[in-house]
């Protein structure tokens, strides 16, 4: 092409309209909405509530600054030290057995069965109206001194008229087997990752003279390790935010003696029982950062057994 072309092409390019608006400006057109909600319902709220942590506040009479005080009444409140140790309980030992039940049924319904569609929806059914209140009162009635749990004890020769709602001594523990009943979204999550492990690879170390369980432990836990991890980090950030089953079992009370005292439950009952504001956005920072720590050390030791791709 001569000289005369080029500056002759540069000079129609010149007068060409300027590119149409990019991608990224497309797309902040359609989160803004998701933006303006997160802010303002979100964002904003949180900012007030650490404002209202250091005061003294009943919704009624204007907030009064007090400093640290809420948070140094915590050290020597005794039902505080009483609701972190029941919520501590209950997600530690109901998480593991979640994800475990979870796992367990994912590989069973992984290997194929007629109708695999209706029961993966069944078993998906609890994770739904697990939450609800009324399979808290429904929770409650099986469980009661003449509930459905005691008369199937008594197929075996076992009689008893206690009530394990009432009893201090088991009524955490009929909450962490409602929790573990709700095992149904996990174990979706579960079994479409065990759908994404190439079959190939257990071909190879059945050809090997590998067993199932070596097999399940070489293969499929090393595989599935980012699911198990995404799951363990939503089931503990959830564990830690249940109010509704200790609010309708308990009556809102968290008895019998303090047994189902979740910390979500206590901070309802300071902040609109007690009308204790102040104190119940301090708890609610407390809860933040309780939270916020526990999935930093989950992902802190992630390194050690998760294994991706590369």
């Amino acid at each position: 092409m001569s000289a005369a072309s080029e500056l002759q092409s540069l000079v129609k390019n010149r007068h060409k309209p300027k590119d149409k608006p990019t991608d990224t400006k497309v797309a902040m057109v359609f989160l803004a909405p998701w933006l303006v909600g997160a802010i303002v319902l979100s964002l904003i709220p949180m900012l007030y509530s650490l404002g209202i942590s250091f005061t003294k506040y009943n919704m009624i009479k204007p907030a009064k600054f007090v400093g640290l005080m809420n948070y140094q009444h915590m050290l020597a409140d005794p039902r505080f030290i009483s609701s972190l140790k029941v919520t501590l309980v209950y997600v530690v030992v109901s998480v593991p057995l979640q994800l475990i039940a979870a796992l367990a049924l994912a590989v069973v319904l992984d290997h194929g069965m007629r109708g695999l569609a209706f029961y993966r929806s069944a078993f998906y059914l609890p994770s739904m109206l697990g939450g609800s209140v009324a399979i808290a009162v429904l929770w409650k009635m099986v469980f009661g001194s003449n509930g459905l749990f005691n008369r199937f004890l008594g197929l075996f020769g076992i009689d008893t008229a206690m009530s394990w709602i009432a009893n201090p001594d088991t009524a955490n523990w009929t909450l962490v087997a409602l929790h573990v009943w709700q095992f149904g979204s996990p174990m979706v999550i579960f079994l479409a990752g065990l759908r994404q492990i190439p079959r190939s690879l257990y071909e190879a170390a059945s050809v090997d003279g590998a067993s199932k369980w070596r097999q399940f432990r070489s293969i499929t836990l090393p595989m599935l390790s980012p699911i198990i991890f995404f799951n363990l980090v939503m089931s503990v950030i959830n564990s830690f935010q249940t109010f509704t089953q200790a609010y309708v079992v308990s009556g809102g009370t968290g008895g019998p003696s303090d047994s189902t005292l979740f910390y979500t439950l206590y901070l309802y009952q300071q902040g609109f029982g007690s009308l204790r504001m102040g104190y119940a956005s301090a708890l609610a920072w407390i809860l933040v950062v309780i939270v916020a720590a526990l999935t930093l050390v989950n992902f802190a030791l992630s390194k050690f057994w998760v294994h991706y791709d590369d």
